[in-house]
């Protein structure tokens, strides 16, 4: 007997293909029975579906499994709405990297149906919370599966900081930011800034500063656990912002004090059987086959 009974499907925006991926969905889940729920902003886009519609964040309590139909930033958003309902999360890739996404639509009708009879590998994914205050009052808070960043903003000065780490000061820097990036989202923009890759099963984080003005600085990895406080330099005159996995964003001002730790919940992120991390990593990243005849 298949586990999973009410099944959310969530799907990227602006995209005919997604649309035609969720309408072979639809009819494969129907087919099988299955209570499907859309995220009412889909269903908009669907006319005549006759389905259940809920808002994002009440699919967490309504489903028992999540279903993405788009890229990585499709699942982000999913992953921060309903990671503390604990409802697991399978991606079908609509597209460009696909490094959380992993089904492909050409596979779409088996890999499902190998997850809804229990064929599948689970893992769990810690997400960073932010916060913002000023003279200790809260001015701005998001959630981050891949990365919490401080950058200028639309200005093209550099920011000025101190970082603490577990009450520790740090460094004072001058850059144009700071990227905090969870293991999930090492291969993201903090890879692109010269930080290192993370095996998503470690429990780590990693501070990668952006085109700091000394050549010293690199990359810090610190214990997932770790709570950061960056402090913005009062002589600041500029605003910076402060971007949560590139989808959230809030505007600080000099002398403000940004803390970020890790989430009470994680997300619980449905692979197939088959699904293997370094193969991910060959493929999205052009990492080099192996040899010939090699071991």
């Amino acid at each position: 007997m298949e586990q999973f009974r009410n099944i959310g499907i969530i799907g990227r925006l602006g995209s005919v293909q997604v649309l035609e991926t969720i309408r072979r969905l639809k009819r494969f889940l129907l087919e099988r029975n299955l209570n499907i729920i859309l995220d009412e902003t889909i269903a908009e886009l669907l006319p005549g579906h006759g389905l259940q519609i809920c808002s994002r964040k009440s699919l967490g309590e309504a489903c028992d499994l999540v279903i993405v139909v788009g890229g990585d930033g499709s699942l982000l958003g999913a992953a921060r709405a309903i990671a503390r309902y604990r409802v697991p999360v399978l991606g079908i890739n609509r597209g460009s990297l696909g490094f959380l996404t992993d089904i492909s639509p050409d596979d779409l009708e088996q890999k499902v149906s190998e997850v809804l009879a229990g064929q599948y590998t689970m893992e769990s994914r810690f997400l960073l919370e932010a916060e913002a205050r000023r003279h200790n009052n809260p001015v701005g808070e998001s959630d981050a599966l891949n990365d919490v960043v401080l950058h200028p903003g639309q200005s093209t000065r550099m920011i000025e900081f101190e970082l603490f780490i577990d009450g520790q000061f740090v460094y004072s820097q001058k850059s144009d930011g700071l990227i905090v990036a969870t293991p999930t989202g090492s291969t993201a923009y903090a890879l692109s800034a010269g930080g290192p890759i993370m095996q998503p099963k470690l429990d780590a984080v990693v501070v990668v500063p952006m085109h700091p003005h000394t050549l010293s600085s690199r990359p810090i990895v610190v214990n997932g656990n770790s709570e950061l406080k960056i402090v913005i330099s009062p002589d600041l005159q500029i605003y910076p912002q402060v971007s949560c996995d590139g989808q959230n964003h809030f505007t600080c001002a000099p002398g403000d004090t940004i803390t970020i730790r890790k989430k009470s919940h994680r997300l619980n992120l449905i692979h197939p059987l088959d699904y293997n991390y370094y193969e991910v990593c060959r493929t999205k990243l052009g990492w080099g086959s192996r040899l010939t005849g090699g071991r």
